[in-house]
């Protein structure tokens, strides 16, 4: 069972010339603003008086513009402004209806740029009054092109309403992941884990696994920004895209709406059936979309003025309700197919309040709340009949969509924000914010309880197998599973001449409690019993004398096994980030950033030890623009950087964390005719004591142990060059070419081979072999580099393995390698970690197996066979031996290895 993680992708994972093009009415994007906020700047005479003011809320900034005669208003809320010029005390010049954008600059100039000015500035405007409306399309102060989606559009366009990522494949390069893993994204080729969201300025992105993010109501969207690639120093902890929304406020005037949205069923597209080659039905639909989908949608929203021009709310909510029926596969001699009814409710609200203390400082307090919850009802199908056969159970899950990787987290957010002007160059930003949120999964039988899972291994189960009322999934979450942010940021800009200097720093905490075990505790395999060596074998792990194995306890000629995976722990990681950065104005066509990141990341498991811990992860950005005709109407530009990109909380679940997977043979006399449950189990006999498989006994492994020693991060390069143009009607159209690499991946591998091998080697066989039983039989590695992995033949004591590819290359001759397929993942639906990787559904990773491998001789002499270990793109590919299952049953292991 690897722990597999959206990091395993190949060693240069390289977007070669991946190239964008596009036609929007969003445009570029400047660097040196806080996430949350937007910029006014442009030209006007030295010594001028230039007031922004906002049309909504009444706030004034009077700026006087500088000696070179550049203005800047930066940090300012998002919204409409009037702003004015003012020469001795009186208004000569005005610009309505200004929009200002996340992040963004905004040009408002009262002065021709380079050589028109000298003849702007003989026009005498101190008598009178310009007012007027016509403003850039394109930032010209920026070095990159991104996307931005304002309410107004989102109002007008024909877009799911039922979150922000829905939002966001607006945007060139921006696609949905794969199937199952709910509305995460893929920005520029990256998988969907790779990527960060930001609500008010704070990180809402799911803090166990990285995929996806808590949404809020549609109407609450005022802006909605998304970045692939090219941003500034102020964000991290991706390689992948940022999306970055800023919720509507109230302003001087009550506004508000009510709407309802009604998709009926009967105008819905079905989805496709499944059939087999010979051209029967094998399913009804698919399993990633439900048929007969009908929903049913409220929204509302409301804001104004508490106090005029002083205090101001704005509030939003959701209610969506939608029903739709999905079908299992038919499979199985005879089927057991069932049909499951949902009824999917999400509820979503937003309270947001402005305080302007005074025109120059600011409050904003925001509260979210994002619960997403379904009520399945569940029947037997009969595909040849096409009816159900009668009612087997319910199940009820909430802010968890059935996946390791649960693309819906939802929860509660709260975020304060204070913003301080300072002076007309100084400006300061302070934010707050903490998110929580619970995930449930409950399932239930006819009488109330849970049926566990049966698998019949007996010859006789091919014509008389035990019956089973097993449905749904075969584990559930474990019950107090939550996760939660906390974190905060301080941001300080500055402006000296012709650079707007910024520096700030932010801390972030993710915990996340999580796990899964068989539902109801267990599940139970049937086996021949045959010449009782399975009995006798478990009775040697346990440390007793095989001779206590009496055949005439098992008078039916069968034994039963009580087994199933739990996983659970409660995992932190710490983010932690510092950044500087300065936007230049080299002259009046020209514009220079440079920038500089450092980030922190530390993963603790569930006791509060550190099992993968990274500092000084330096990441630097620079970019150029040209407004190549000085009018902003074309911008050329171009930019470089790296990001780093952590591990998820979510690899504590299972690589770092405890698992218990206890194993308990029984003698039975009977078998429940409904449910498949033995009975008359052999309680109390030597052989029914409890036996831990791999180890698994609720202890955590040594977090040292966990992944190699000196672990790099993951982290890429980027460059993009582009162009934008303005056109006719307010259009922009724009071409980028993003070239990505990829300059090292953390991997898990699961095959100890080579480090069986080096202790081999080495004269340390019985010391690796002792680590490698106590250890989970994974590890993080980066592959391409060399490693010391660490092992641990007894607590306290500690082994160093040094290994590279040569090593690997070596570890090949080892030929006598036992390997047991365990069907542990399947039971617990949890892989080691729950991040996805780029080659397969979470669905898939719950379903796979992982493979126990144990040396049973010692290796070859040099010049025999050997196992192929191939190395094409720089990384470890282990190839594993042929597995032993398909002639060895489980009894007949010891210590999950097969027998010589």
């Amino acid at each position: 069972m690897k722990f597999q993680n959206h990091l395993m992708v190949p060693k240069h994972r390289t977007i070669a010339f991946a190239v964008a093009l596009a036609l929007s009415l969003g445009h570029g994007s400047a660097l040196a603003q806080s996430n949350a906020n937007g910029v006014i700047f442009g030209q006007a005479e030295p010594g001028d008086t230039v007031r922004v003011e906002s049309t909504g809320t009444g706030q004034k900034r009077d700026l006087t513009v500088d000696s070179n005669g550049r203005y800047r208003a930066s940090s300012l809320p998002i919204g409409t402004y009037k702003v004015s010029l003012i020469k001795n005390g009186a208004v000569v010049s005005t610009r309505d209806n200004v929009q200002t954008q996340i992040s963004q600059g905004t040009d408002v100039s009262f002065v021709a740029s380079g050589a028109a000015a000298s003849e702007a500035g003989a026009k005498n405007l101190s008598a009178v009054q310009v007012v007027g409306n016509v403003l850039p399309a394109i930032d010209v102060s920026s070095v990159d092109s991104r996307t931005v989606i304002n309410a107004d559009q989102l109002s007008k366009l024909p877009i799911a309403r039922t979150s922000i990522s829905s939002v966001a494949l607006l945007a060139p390069g921006t696609v949905p992941a794969a199937r199952g893993y709910g509305n995460a994204l893929s920005f520029g080729g990256s998988s969907a884990s790779e990527n960060s969201y930001y609500i008010n300025g704070f990180s809402v992105t799911n803090p166990l696994t990285g995929v996806s993010s808590r949404q809020l109501p549609y109407d609450a969207i005022d802006q909605e920004q998304v970045l692939i690639g090219g941003y500034g120093a102020e964000y991290g902890r991706s390689t992948g895209g940022v999306i970055n929304v800023v919720s509507k406020r109230g302003t001087n005037t009550w506004m508000g709406d009510v709407q309802m949205f009604w998709s009926p069923s009967d105008l819905a597209q079905q989805p496709r059936n499944v059939y087999r080659r010979n051209g029967t039905l094998y399913q009804n639909g698919n399993g990633f979309a439900g048929r007969d989908n009908q929903e049913l949608q409220y929204s509302g929203s409301i804001g104004g003025p508490l106090i005029k021009d002083k205090l101001f709310f704005f509030g939003a909510a959701d209610a969506i309700r939608s029903t739709d029926q999905a079908y299992t596969p038919s499979a199985g001699a005879p089927p057991t197919n069932s049909v499951q009814n949902d009824v999917n409710k999400i509820s979503r609200w937003l309270v947001k309040l402005d305080w302007n203390i005074t025109d120059n400082h600011i409050i904003e307090f925001t509260g979210i709340g994002d619960d997403e919850n379904t009520n399945s009802q569940i029947y037997g199908y009969n595909y040849a009949t096409q009816q159900n056969t009668g009612y087997l159970g319910h199940q009820y899950t909430k802010n968890y969509n059935g996946t390791q990787t649960n693309g819906t987290p939802g929860g509660n957010v709260y975020i304060g924000h204070y913003t301080g002007y300072i002076t007309d160059d100084l400006t300061i930003n302070a934010m707050y914010g903490k998110s929580n949120s619970d995930h449930v999964q409950t399932i239930s039988g006819l009488g109330g309880a849970a049926c566990p899972s049966i698998a019949d291994n007996r010859a006789i189960a091919a014509t008389n197998p035990a019956p089973s009322c097993q449905f749904g999934n075969a584990t559930t979450l474990m019950p107090g599973s939550k996760d939660s942010t906390s974190g905060w940021s301080f941001n300080i800009e500055y402006r000296l001449g012709a650079h707007d200097l910024r520096a700030g720093m932010d801390n972030y905490n993710l915990r996340a409690t999580w796990g899964s075990g068989p539902v109801d505790g267990t599940q139970y395999r049937y086996w021949d019993l045959g010449n009782g060596s399975a009995i006798t074998n478990r009775l040697a792990n346990l440390g007793l004398s095989p001779s206590l194995y009496n055949p005439a306890d098992f008078a039916n000629g069968y034994y039963v096994e009580s087994t199933g995976l739990s996983t659970g722990t409660s995992a932190r990681t710490a983010q932690r980030s510092e950044f500087i950065e300065d936007n230049w104005q080299i002259s009046d066509r020209w514009h220079a950033y440079l920038g500089l990141r450092n980030e922190q990341f530390t993963n603790y498991n569930g006791v509060g030890q550190a099992y993968a811990k990274e500092r000084n992860q330096l990441d630097p950005r620079i970019g150029v623009s040209w407004d190549v005709y000085g009018d902003s109407s074309l911008k050329i530009y171009g930019n470089a950087g790296r990001y780093h990109l952590g591990l998820p909380t979510s690899v504590a679940v299972r690589g770092a964390g405890p698992s218990s997977f206890p194993s308990t043979f029984y003698s039975f006399t009977s078998i429940d005719p409904t449910t498949g449950i033995p009975q008359g189990l052999s309680i109390g006999k030597p052989y029914s004591q409890t036996f831990y498989n791999n180890g698994a006994n609720g202890t955590p492994p040594d977090a040292k142990t966990v992944s190699i020693q000196n672990l790099k991060t993951y982290f890429q390069d980027e460059y993009i060059l582009g162009f934008d143009k303005q056109l006719p009607n307010n259009w922009t159209v724009g071409a980028k070419a993003m070239f990505r690499v990829l300059r090292n991946l953390i991997d898990d591998t699961c095959d100890p081979r080579p480090l069986q091998a080096w202790g081999d080697a080495n004269g340390l066989h019985s010391q690796v072999l002792a680590g490698i039983n106590a250890s989970t039989g994974c590890w993080l590695f980066n592959p391409g580099n060399h490693a010391t992995f660490l092992l641990s033949p007894s607590p306290g004591q500690y082994l160093s393995v040094p290994l590279n590819a040569a090593n690997h290359m070596r570890s090949a001759a080892t030929t006598c390698w036992t390997c047991t397929p365990n069907t542990s993942s399947a039971i617990s639906g949890t892989a080691r970690s729950s991040t996805p990787s780029r080659a397969a559904t979470a669905t898939q990773k719950a379903s796979s197996t992982r493979t126990s491998c144990r040396p049973t001789c010692r290796p070859r002499k040099a010049g025999t066979s050997r196992r192929s270990w191939r190395t094409p793109t720089a990384r470890w590919r282990t190839t594993r031996p042929t597995s032993c299952a398909s002639s060895v049953p489980i009894s007949q292991r010891r210590n999950g290895v097969c027998p010589r």
